[in-house]
């Protein structure tokens, strides 16, 4: 079975069709899906899928360049409802500079509130970082010291850095990027890092893996990913579906809990 942390299902790309491929999802060996939130709204959203699907879950935060819409009353919202059974993380969150929109000090403001968020709830997060490396990097730091953990979602630096990230007990997200024929750094990645330490996602409805590239993406082409990395590794792909399952069940322990609706 496989487990994909990370995925946009309230995306407009799935309205055509979204409660048939949902339904359709383990009879093609996915266990569990964690809905990432990229809004306030999306947070919202993700949080009704995972209440209608048992084997879906939620993260609930705001992608950087949606920094602006979060406030005391949406931060006070999200901490009561992260005490919900569905809820597993608080994310996706981070820093983004490539479009800088807000502005970096906006963003970092509303990065290091929903940090404060994780530590008050407990739980981990999904870290989003884009041109943004060494300023990530130090609030991560900063919040591996105040025991948070999580996952560095779609990881897009060099191995260096992503074993600096794993010395501080975070999780390395790897999608369809490391099957791309020009994704070297990631290939780098996938073979430096210790299979115990890596998440299998798919960033759905985005970054399709080959031979897939230029569709829509869903969490059925996770095996594809699960096979670049045991080729890179030279290890069975079984092995990669049994550690990053094991990996995902302590990076977000509420995952282990029964399946409820």
């Amino acid at each position: 079975m496989l487990l994909d942390t990370h995925a946009h299902y309230d995306d407009e790309a799935f309205d055509a069709d979204r409660d048939e491929l949902l339904e359709s999802l383990k009879e093609h060996g996915i266990r569990k899906v964690i809905n990432a939130g990229a809004s306030v709204e999306s947070s919202y959203t993700g949080l009704r899928l995972a209440e209608r699907y048992p084997w879906m879950y939620a993260a609930l935060g705001a992608h950087p360049n949606h920094a602006e819409e979060l406030s005391d009353r949406v931060l006070s919202d999200f901490a009561e409802l992260a005490k919900h059974p569905k809820v597993v993380a608080i994310g996706e969150i981070g820093l983004e500079y490539h479009y800088e929109e807000p502005p970096r000090d906006v963003q970092k403001i509303w990065f290091r509130r929903q940090l404060d968020l994780a530590a008050e709830t407990g739980l981990p997060v999904i870290i989003h970082s884009r041109e943004a490396a060494q300023d990530t990097f130090d609030e991560m730091q900063r919040a591996a010291a105040r025991g948070i953990g999580g996952v560095i979602h779609c990881f897009s630096s060099g191995a260096e850095l992503a074993l600096r990230y794993t010395e501080l007990g975070f999780y390395i997200g790897i999608g369809g990027v490391v099957t791309f024929k020009n994704g070297k750094k990631m290939k780098e990645v996938a073979s430096a890092v210790p299979l115990t330490s890596i998440l299998l996602e798919t960033d759905s409805p985005y970054l399709s893996p080959e031979p897939r590239r230029g569709k829509r993406n869903d969490s059925r082409n996770l095996p594809y990913i699960a096979q670049e990395i045991a080729r890179i590794k030279g290890i069975t792909e079984e092995e990669v579906r049994r550690v990053t399952e094991e990996n995902a069940l302590r990076c977000f322990p509420k995952l282990a809990d029964r399946e409820v609706c």
